[in-house]
């Protein structure tokens, strides 16, 4: 009986320099626009770069971190963006999803006129769209007061209440949003090959559990990469509590992306506004190492 010769791997493994060359001006742009602004910014957070020491500035060590992790306003705005994050995020997601599923039904008449109509917040400029809402939001002579006023409700504070503040700025995010999460999830729906609409229709499955057995268990990976997506955009999303309540009342609707440019750029303290943005990515690259350690699991499990 002769013995099988085994196959001997070879290990030595050879750096393909072709391949390197084609992949290099990637690795340039990625290098100038997203590597050395955060070594950039680690620098300056380790610094006393500020106004008074704008020519001058030294080294300082992790003195701005302890002073922010001393400080009673770091738990206000980290709540405050865990707030905005999830809130925005357990909105806009199934929001998108439901959407995309009403559109692709078969005999649902005019849906590519009512596409055309939900893409129309998503493509209006985002700053305009927050201008118009702040107007529509207003105490006095705000649109949405006046109509609560022909029902008998007396006017809310939407933009300076610490009580609707916060939802206030979800609100108009979901706004701006869900037509972005609504064309993503429709080209994933319709990725889905009818012929496993029409086995479930044959087998007598109805509408919720086709669902629950044909279109969850397929697009499992793709709600959650949007799911994740979705955290990671709203998360570091300025320019929605920015213009719409500065931050405002108080500190209630600041998040740690604006209050970084308030600590920078309001109190010209640019090391301590540094030291905030290098804390919020931090935070947020422990958030992607658990999700995808977790994903991961979840993709050996099923």
């Amino acid at each position: 009986m002769t013995e099988r010769a085994m196959p001997i791997k070879n290990n030595n493994r050879r750096i393909d320099f072709k391949s390197l060359l084609w992949i290099l001006p990637v690795l340039i742009v990625l290098a100038f626009l997203d590597f050395y602004p955060i070594l950039e910014g680690i620098y300056f957070s380790l610094t006393d770069f500020n106004q008074f020491h704008f020519f001058n500035y030294g080294f300082v060590g992790f003195a701005n971190y302890s002073y922010i992790f001393g400080s009673p306003e770091l738990r206000t705005v980290i709540a405050n963006t865990l707030v905005w994050s999830v809130g925005s995020t357990v909105v806009m997601v199934p929001a998108g999803f439901m959407l995309a599923l009403i559109m692709n039904q078969k005999n649902l008449r005019g849906k590519y006129i009512y596409r055309s109509l939900y893409l129309f917040p998503w493509a209006f400029p985002a700053f305009l769209t927050i201008l118009v809402w702040s107007n529509m939001l207003a105490y006095n002579g705000g649109v949405v007061n006046d109509l609560l006023g022909l029902v008998g409700i007396s006017s809310i504070a939407w933009l300076t209440s610490p009580t609707y503040a916060m939802f206030s700025i979800i609100f108009v995010n979901f706004w701006l949003s869900f037509p972005y999460y609504t064309f993503v999830y429709t080209s994933a729906v319709q990725s889905i090959p009818n012929e496993l609409y029409e086995a479930a229709e044959m087998d007598g499955y109805g509408s919720l559990r086709t669902l629950t057995r044909v279109t969850l268990p397929l697009l499992k990976r793709q709600v959650a990469f949007i799911t994740i997506f979705g955290f990671i955009f709203t998360w570091n999303n300025f320019y929605v509590p920015f213009l719409l309540t500065g931050g405002g009342p108080g500190i209630s609707t600041q998040i740690l992306i604006t209050y970084s440019y308030l600590e920078a750029f309001s109190y010209s303290n640019y090391a301590l506004g540094a030291a905030y943005a290098i804390i919020s990515i931090l935070i947020l690259l422990v958030f992607v190492i658990v999700t995808n350690h977790y994903t991961k699991m979840m993709s050996i499990l099923y």
